[in-house]
């Protein structure tokens, strides 16, 4: 082995180990007890014929996506804004914006609960106007708020550094030419922002995919699947059917990021 090749190995021999003890061996395990339990292999095919498996997979990637569009069209409008404008308290208003980045998913979906729980200002309020109690904090309506709440700020911060960069000869070119302001946005913005937002988009669909903690802590009438894997797993010690979910989780999620990735290119890795 020539010396250039020996260095070779020696820098990839850390990668390799990391890849095989952290990825591959656990994934392989994994795999094996899916197929493992009283139904075989045939627990896989039970995510799509069992109809609550089913029922908790196309909420989970319903919810997703909705959480996804939502964040996109806000953190998009707030990201432009903010970094094309000047204003006394922006800083600290950016600052706070993102703060949520440092709390835990049981600390945002205590926040919920306090927002639209029995206890919860949204209730206080609209049983003082309407004698009508309001309360949404442990459906998916409450689960979707919590998982906008978080995923707000890391999208933020992708749109403005993207914004950041974009071209603004090519805005006034436009403008010049007589493009109204929805044609500017269309034709010169949107298209300069694809790349961050596909990636930052990927991003938070993929982590609402796997998000545990805020749904636990509001799992009442909540039904996705890491509330389900969970529930198989401790409640009923069915490790066939949890590991099946938790690949067809994974599957799902890695298709949205190699997606993305291959539209987007390797801005996904930088929006991580």
């Amino acid at each position: 082995m020539s010396r250039a090749n020996a260095r070779f190995a020696l820098l990839a021999l850390p990668a390799l180990v990391v890849f095989l003890a952290f990825w591959l061996l656990p994934m392989a395990r994994l795999v094996a007890v899916g197929a493992s339990g009283p139904r075989g292999a045939a627990a896989y095919a039970a995510i799509v014929t069992d109809h609550n498996y089913l029922v908790s997979l196309v909420s989970t990637v319903v919810l997703s996506l909705v959480v996804t569009f939502a964040t996109l069209v806000v953190s998009g409008m707030s990201g432009m804004f903010l970094q094309r404008n000047r204003f006394p308290g922006r800083d600290a208003l950016v600052s706070l914006l993102t703060f949520p980045l440092a709390f835990p998913g049981v600390v945002v979906g205590f926040m919920v609960i306090m927002l639209a729980g029995r206890q919860g200002l949204i209730g206080k309020i609209t049983d003082t106007l309407f004698g009508v109690n309001i309360v949404f904090a442990y459906s998916i309506a409450g689960l979707f708020l919590g998982y906008l709440y978080f995923s707000i700020p890391r999208v933020i911060l992708t749109v403005m550094a993207a914004v950041d960069k974009l071209d603004w000869a090519l805005e006034e070119a436009a403008r010049s030419l007589g493009a109204s302001g929805w044609q500017v946005l269309r034709d010169v913005i949107l298209p300069g922002l694809r790349p961050a937002l596909i990636s930052s988009g990927a991003i938070c669909f993929a982590t609402s995919m796997g998000a545990f903690g805020t749904a636990f802590t509001l799992a009442t009438n909540i039904n996705v699947l890491p509330i389900t894997i969970y529930t198989e797993f401790t409640n009923y010690a069915n490790f066939s059917i949890a590991a099946a979910l938790s690949i067809m989780l994974g599957l799902i999620t890695w298709a949205a990021l190699a997606l993305a990735r291959t539209l987007a290119g390797s801005t996904v890795a930088a929006a991580a």
